[in-house]
């Protein structure tokens, strides 16, 4: 059995400039951090060695892997030609809640498929074959940050560069600054789990308009804003940047808001928060707040009487790894 052991991310700035429609025309980028909730991927030898097996929110059993109905387990297990094996998921955090589920699904099963059969599994190559998967082959209108994120894991600078290429840069972040960081970040789940496609297809489209691709622009500058204050300990405009990057990603797409997501993000701004976001490509999912610790009483309350729900996390720097190995 072989077991792998992925992340989920939180994206704090310059989301959606991961987007060919963007990055194909200027470079994107996005600072983001893995955080310590997880994606577990298993496989062993399955008894009856001429079918597949596979377990999920489904079970799965078949003779071909073509009629597999879950799209990245068809996809990849396709890739390995494999049979003769049963392949589960347990994660830590729904899908479609803007943690980068799928992303992390499928850097686990290509790490843990590697492994399996020898083949190369370096970070870098973890990052691309996830986006090779996901974007190439099954055609998903996302872009390349979730992927890559979950690879390496981590405090990072994510850049998309024109030619296709992707850099990812440490943040040097000192243990105080993380620590100061981690504790005055706040997370609450909204509900309402949701496919980013159609949000991400809009934005897609809405990326040749001169307001949005300047929006977005702006938008990766903050990025770099945002590092320099992380690099420097100075987290006094940590919360302002969060807020910035927030009113300019409503821009891009109509589906990225809704009234509640709103009074969520008013009513935890009124609440002391210095600023926030919505994570992931919008319509739902977990609302994240930056607030001094003697804000959070307050906060906790304000979300509470939204019914939305506080959710403990920690950031995590390993990225996608093995955890047991046994042939």
């Amino acid at each position: 059995m072989i077991i792998t052991k992925t992340p989920f991310r939180i994206s704090f700035v310059g989301g959606g400039s991961d987007l060919p429609a963007y990055y194909e025309k200027q470079r994107g980028a996005v600072l983001s951090t893995s955080i310590d909730k997880y994606m577990y991927i298993s496989t062993h030898a399955f008894f009856e060695k001429d079918k597949i097996r596979c377990k999920y929110s489904q079970t799965e059993t078949v003779d071909h892997v073509k009629d597999l109905q879950h799209p990245i387990l068809r996809t990849v297990l396709e890739d390995f030609n494999l049979k003769g094996i049963e392949v589960s998921s347990i994660a830590d955090i729904p899908g479609g809640t803007g943690m980068g589920s799928s992303s992390s699904f499928t850097v686990g099963l290509l790490h843990n498929l590697s492994a399996l059969t020898g083949r190369s599994y370096e970070k870098d190559a973890l990052g691309a074959g996830a986006c090779r998967v996901e974007i190439d082959l099954l055609k998903e209108p996302i872009g390349k940050q979730d992927q890559y994120a979950a690879a390496f894991g981590g405090l990072n600078v994510i850049e998309f560069n024109p030619d296709g290429s992707v850099a990812v840069h440490p943040v040097k972040i000192t243990e105080e600054t993380k620590n100061t960081l981690n504790g005055n970040l706040k997370l609450y789940y909204l509900g309402n789990q949701r496919s980013a496609s159609a949000i991400l297809a809009e934005q897609k489209k809405n990326t040749s308009q001169e307001s949005k691709f300047q929006a977005l622009s702006t938008m990766v500058g903050l990025v770099y804003k945002l590092r320099d204050a992380l690099e420097s300990g100075d987290l006094n405009d940590f919360g302002a940047l969060l807020h910035e990057n927030w009113l300019l990603k409503q821009q891009l797409a109509s589906g990225i808001t809704n009234p509640r997501i709103t009074a969520a993000y008013d009513a935890g701004r009124n609440a002391g928060a210095l600023g926030g976001k919505l994570l992931g490509a919008g319509g739902g999912g977990f609302m994240l707040f930056y607030a001094p610790l003697e804000a959070h009483a307050s906060l906790d309350l304000a979300m509470k009487g939204i019914e939305a729900e506080p959710f403990n996390f920690n950031m995590e720097q390993d990225g996608s790894k093995l955890i047991h190995v046994e042939r």
